[in-house]
């Protein structure tokens, strides 16, 4: 038998919040999954692999997530922090993904 998540704000044990957080440890990775799924997809699209790295994505991207953790009250310098090594994490997987489909690894 499934126990469901307790929600943050109807917590009342520790067990609870470690549910919680595990439950959503793997609801991240999935999300992350998709993500890199979305680099495989662009990987496949681009042509010219100079255009793998855009910097002006990049920073905008990272913008973006800080302002959301901002409007949420979230540490927004650490999570613009973690986005950056997210986006850097994608641009690597991208490369290695642009030269396996063509045959540069």
């Amino acid at each position: 038998m499934t126990k469901t998540m307790t929600l943050p704000e109807d917590c009342t044990t520790m067990l609870d919040v470690r549910a919680g957080v595990d439950a959503t440890d793997r609801e991240l990775m999935e999300l992350l999954d998709r993500r890199f799924g979305y680099m495989r997809a662009a990987a496949r699209i681009k042509q010219d692999r100079d255009s793998v790295r855009d910097e002006a994505r990049k920073a905008a991207v990272i913008a973006n997530a800080r302002a959301d953790a901002e409007a949420r009250g979230l540490p927004a310098g650490r999570l613009a922090e973690m986005w950056d090594l997210l986006v850097e994490t994608s641009i690597a997987y991208e490369f290695e993904e642009w030269d396996r489909l063509r045959d540069r690894a």
